[in-house]
């Protein structure tokens, strides 16, 4: 890769393709292509094939989907799945059409099955069945994974599928309809604290076991990735250690500084029991994370209260 690559980033604006913009921008690549959803909307097809034929980007990272949490995907499996679906077709295919030198897929670590082997190796994909809470989206992911494959086995595409922990980090969703559950334990923790309250709400019992990993690490994976990996199997990117949702909402209280309780609502889904990713492949490359979990987790409650909570005061 060189500095003056040009380089589409399909979902700047989101967690991942946010990072990614930072990490290319500081590392010197100056001639990074992006747009808005205004400016092209992905679900439509004509406009994305128009967009690659007038750009003719030379890699290309698909950051871009639609996400959220657990609440999310089991309100909206229809949507998930179709925008979802028309992103990725319409961005793999015109990346082809246009001779883009390499594509990278940002997939998720959903695409396993509820009950894979810990931690998750690679050749679990399509080995059993999906966790049902968030099938839709999983669907969409190995789909697209399946496109990069045969576009790398019919037209020697030298496109590669990345598969990411869970991800948290500097603009994530705060929403609690729809983010994922790190951002939204931290903001009920921030809330809980502000309003004095005695205790705090958390989904399900608290025993499952997540993996989590900033955004700005998964960034570097995917500049790593792009200039060392050109295999069209799978790679999974994680931190390689997990923790309970008790765990991770007791840390989070503890950065926060609310000192209530907290109280479990069993009647909400606990979703896969434990999701631990295999980062084997990836280390025995040369690459590793490098922000640990509270770390990582004081930085974005910085951020948090630097950018969303400024913005909500902001709003009144």
């Amino acid at each position: 890769m060189k500095p003056t690559d040009k380089i589409y980033v399909a979902g700047h604006s989101g967690l991942v393709g946010g990072a990614v913009v930072r990490v290319l921008t500081s590392r010197g690549f100056s001639n990074l292509l992006t747009r808005s959803r205004s400016e092209v909307d992905l679900r439509d097809q004509q406009a994305v094939r128009d967009l690659f034929a007038d750009e003719k980007p030379e890699l290309v990272i698909l950051a871009a989907a639609k996400v959220g949490g657990i609440k999310a995907n089991f309100d909206a499996p229809v949507e998930f799945l179709v925008e979802n679906l028309q992103i990725q077709n319409n961005v793999i295919r015109a990346a082809h059409e246009a001779g883009a030198r390499k594509l990278l897929f940002l997939g998720s670590s959903c695409i396993y099955p509820k009950f894979a082997p810990q931690p998750i190796p690679e050749s679990a994909l399509l080995s059993g069945s999906l966790e049902p809470t968030n099938e839709a989206y999983a669907i969409a992911k190995i789909a697209g994974i399946k496109l990069c494959q045969a576009f790398s086995r019919e037209y020697d595409a030298n496109f590669i599928s990345v598969m990411s922990t869970n991800l948290y980090g500097p603009g994530d969703d705060f929403d609690l309809e729809t983010s994922h559950v790190l951002a939204a334990l931290l903001r009920k923790a921030h809330e809980a604290k502000m309003s004095g309250a005695g205790e705090m709400i958390v989904w399900g019992t608290g025993t499952p076991r997540r993996e989590f990993l900033h955004v700005d690490d998964l960034a570097a994976a995917v500049l790593f990735l792009l200039e060392q990996y050109n295999s069209s199997e799978i790679i999974n990117v994680g931190c390689g250690e997990d923790i309970s949702i008790r765990e991770l909402a007791e840390l989070i209280c503890e950065v926060v500084g609310f000192r209530g309780e907290l109280r479990w609502d069993r009647s909400k889904p606990d979703g896969t029991p434990r999701k631990l990713l295999d980062i084997s492949r990836i280390k025995n490359l040369g690459w590793k994370p490098t922000i640990a979990l509270r770390d990582g987790i004081a930085r974005f409650y910085e951020w948090f209260l630097d950018n969303y909570v400024q913005s909500m005061v902001s709003l009144r």
